[in-house]
């Protein structure tokens, strides 16, 4: 509905009042302008992005990790001794703190002086948590990315379907409602009028269904872009060219491939595991702590210093420090296998879905080239046969009913290849689509 903008010329009479009146209505007229444009599959993308807590999360953790990571290359903070030695519990100078020459009162500060490369490991550890989370929020990215082209092309696909299933609907409706006419003038039999509403009401069970998936996938859009889901949607792009289209991907792809999200995460988290072995080898050799105190006693007495150290013993290294390394290794080596492994699970999964986008692209290509204008041609023919009395009404609906299923199918065919696409948005190392949630912001 247009709006008025004429109450603006009043201003000049009474300012305020029009004035916000003005801000208001061209206000409501750029809200309404916005509702207008058609939501692209790369602004919902932008927009699930933006909504996404996830992120904001995974931000926050990694913020974490580098914060540990200075607190973690630090020396222990010092510890204060303070304490009474040497107080008498019985006889004349029972709890005195300074007839005794032995009682002193005593105040000393112990530091841990940890070797550097204990504190290096230390920081390394949440500085690569930091990067592994990093990566886990790229790969976040990517799947919200893909969860969001999924939802918005579940929609576009089915209310593309939906549309040429109202048009058969009105068009068969017509039919049925011919074939009643020309029943009771006596130019039809009952047969024809009975197969026109078997037709319609086929015809409307599958309006029902079409109905209920649009529905579902209208809120499953909703989850991703909120308001925007009610929006009208622009024309989809290509999807004719996959983020990766290789025959064979070869060894420069699967190079190309170890910096996808999931390899990246995995390949941090062997580092961490190799950052914990290190950790372990260091902690072979113990750390020195160093103490100093003061000794105040009575004032017939002289007051004392002392100076110590401490070292901790390991004195069953075999059992404990050389067991803890062992299992850190071994820790290490399952990362590393298990980074291995998923670059061919990856690699696998690509060629999957490469292959059945293909096929898809291919049944769709023939279905577009031959199948639907066989149909179609059929349908044409069938029409004018019913014209010239050669063909019945059941015959001709079925002939409709034939051409519609293979819209219909061919539609269904093109939403799956297109899904398939997104998923290999998903599996690409790199796409058009990917941006950071920062920028998104």
């Amino acid at each position: 509905m247009p709006i008025s903008l004429k109450p603006c010329a009043r201003a000049r009479t009474n300012p305020l009042p029009y004035a916000l009146l003005c801000i208001f209505l061209y206000g409501t007229a750029t809200m309404a302008i916005g509702r207008e444009q058609p939501l692209s599959l790369a602004q919902a993308q932008h927009l699930a992005i933006v909504r996404s807590h996830q992120l904001a999360g995974q931000d926050s953790a990694i913020s974490a990790a580098h914060q540990m990571a200075v607190a973690a290359g630090q020396l222990p903070d010092p510890v204060l001794k303070f304490g009474i030695d040497n107080l008498p519990v019985g006889g004349a100078d029972r709890f005195s703190l300074s007839n005794d020459f032995m009682t002193m009162r005593r105040l000393g500060v112990m530091q841990e002086i940890t070797r550097s490369d204990k504190l290096k490991h230390r920081a390394a550890q949440f500085e690569i948590t930091a990067q592994k989370t990093q990566a886990e929020k790229s790969l976040s990215i990517k799947g919200i990315q893909r969860d969001a082209a999924l939802a918005w092309l579940d929609r576009y696909y089915s209310e593309r379907q939906l549309a040429l299933v109202d048009a058969q609907l009105g068009q068969t409706q017509q039919e049925q409602q011919a074939a009643q006419s020309a029943y009771t003038a006596g130019r039809a039999s009952q047969a024809d009028v009975l197969a026109a509403q078997s037709a319609v009401a086929m015809m409307e069970d599958r309006q029902i269904e079409l109905q209920a998936r649009l529905s579902n996938a209208k809120t499953l859009l909703l989850r991703w872009v909120g308001d925007a889901a009610d929006t009208a949607l622009a024309d989809p792009p290509d999807l004719n060219k996959p983020a990766l289209d290789s025959a064979d991907l070869s060894q420069q792809t699967m190079q190309h491939m170890m910096q996808h999200p999931q390899l990246t995460m995995l390949a941090k988290q062997e580092q961490l595991a190799k950052v914990d072995a290190s950790l372990a080898l260091a902690n072979q050799k113990p750390d020195w702590s160093v103490e100093v105190s003061y000794q105040q006693r009575g004032a017939a007495y002289p007051n004392m210093m002392s100076v110590g150290v401490s070292l901790p013993w390991q004195w069953d290294q075999g059992k404990r420090q050389n067991r803890e390394l062992s299992a850190k290794l071994a820790m290490a080596a399952q990362a590393s296998a298990e980074q291995e492994e998923g670059l061919r699970v990856l690699l696998a999964e690509t060629q999957t879905t490469l292959s059945e986008w293909r096929s898809k692209r291919k049944r769709l290509m023939r279905f577009q080239n031959k199948i639907l204008p066989l149909a179609q041609q059929r349908s044409t023919a069938g029409m004018a046969a019913y014209r010239g009395g050669k063909l019945s009404l059941t015959e001709l609906l079925a002939t409709r009913r034939n051409e519609t299923e293979t819209r219909l199918q061919s539609l269904q065919l093109e939403a799956d290849a297109a899904k398939l696409w997104a998923a290999l948005q998903f599996l690409s190392p790199a796409s058009e689509f990917d941006v950071t949630h920062k920028d998104a912001k």
